[in-house]
């Protein structure tokens, strides 16, 4: 796709959209035109939100995508409905960009990445974390040799509590405690996402998956699928794991969400640790790398997380117009999904999981 000014639709504008909507807003290569939703409050108050005195709103998906002034559509809609608001979005030839994660099971993927591929337009399965600043300087000094070769990874994914937090509406989360709607649970396949692309990011794609996926009940009654942990191996003797623990009296410093995300990386000849995510715990340097003795610390980068959305909606602005890439494309975003549900189906099964 080339044109002057790329013309966006959200389909959904939850929480999570006035992420997404940043970049839009500040680019002058995108411009948003038009918001559906089936709650036209809740698009018509986003649009007041962001100053969009013009956007067309919507509460109908075909007759959104029926329009001709549209080129991209972003999807934010419960996992549930990705697949089939994906195919009709592709069907009516728009450029697609999708929520994680891209569908609930690999025959849903399979189906996806099949219309994805037939078609002359471009599609993305919308991963920020990838795109998180600390995590991009950390691949640069990683495949500059900063640590040798790498060996493992270590993930921790720490939920809390926090007085900073922006509020998520009751039924953001309500659909998200339903297996048909989610295809999992919330922090290990919901936000694991997140954490799996981190993994497949920096050490390639697993051989084996092994789980323990446990359960906690918050006091609002929410269902966590945590205390859990995930371990991991690759190609070449390399190994990791995720770790996923629910502190109800852990205060986290963030603007979003009430969570703390954690990364070690061990090379042969050094470690390598990204201190933040969603939020963060004191006042950790960004980024740390030791080697040789001596503790280097990196201090000026973004963290705030809003950033990883903003990185990511730029890099696919400049893929439409310059017709390259993206990532996640739909293959790469199969095979996280594929990463994800091994984890589900090795605690269901109590054995390791191999991924061909």
């Amino acid at each position: 796709m080339k044109t002057n000014v790329i013309k966006t639709a959200f389909i959904g504008t939850g929480r999570i959209s006035d992420l997404h909507a940043i970049e839009y807003l500040q680019n002058p290569n995108a411009k948003i035109v038009a918001l559906c939703d089936t709650d036209a409050d809740i698009a018509k108050g986003r649009a007041a939100a962001w100053g969009l005195t013009d956007a067309i709103i919507e509460t109908d998906v075909d007759r959104l995508l029926a329009r001709n002034d549209i080129d991209l559509v972003e999807i934010m809609v419960p996992h549930h409905l990705h697949l089939p608001i994906a195919l009709k979005a592709i069907a009516a030839g728009k450029a697609v960009s999708l929520q994680k994660p891209m569908c609930l099971s690999l025959q849903e993927a399979d189906q996806l990445v099949e219309a994805a591929e037939a078609s002359s337009n471009q599609f993305k399965v919308f991963e920020n974390f990838i795109f998180y600043p600390p995590v991009i300087k950390a691949k640069q000094l990683i495949d500059a040799g900063a640590i040798g070769d790498p060996i493992s990874i270590r993930i921790k994914s720490n939920p809390g509590k926090s007085k900073t937090a922006w509020k998520v509406p009751t039924n953001a989360n309500a659909w998200r405690q339903k297996k048909s709607r989610s295809g999992g649970g919330p922090l290990v396949f919901d936000d694991g996402h997140h954490k799996f692309a981190l993994a497949w990011f920096f050490m390639g794609e697993p051989t084996d998956v092994h789980s323990f996926i446990g359960e906690t009940t918050t006091p609002d009654g929410t269902v966590l699928d945590a205390p859990s942990i995930i371990s991991f191996r690759f190609e070449n003797n390399r190994i990791g794991n995720l770790e996923v623990v629910y502190s109800p009296e852990l205060e986290i410093i963030t603007q979003h969400y009430a969570q703390d995300d954690r990364v070690e990386i061990t090379g042969s000849k050094g470690v390598l640790w990204i201190n933040c995510g969603h939020g963060r715990i004191g006042g950790p340097p960004p980024l740390a790398i030791y080697r040789d003795g001596n503790v280097t610390n990196y201090h000026d980068i973004p963290t705030g997380w809003e950033q990883s959305f903003v990185m990511s909606t730029r890099h696919y602005i400049q893929a439409l117009q310059e017709n390259t890439q993206p990532s996640l494309t739909a293959i790469q975003a199969r095979k996280i999904l594929q990463f994800a549900l091994a984890a589900e189906q090795s605690s269901q099964d109590g054995k390791s999981i191999s991924i061909d």
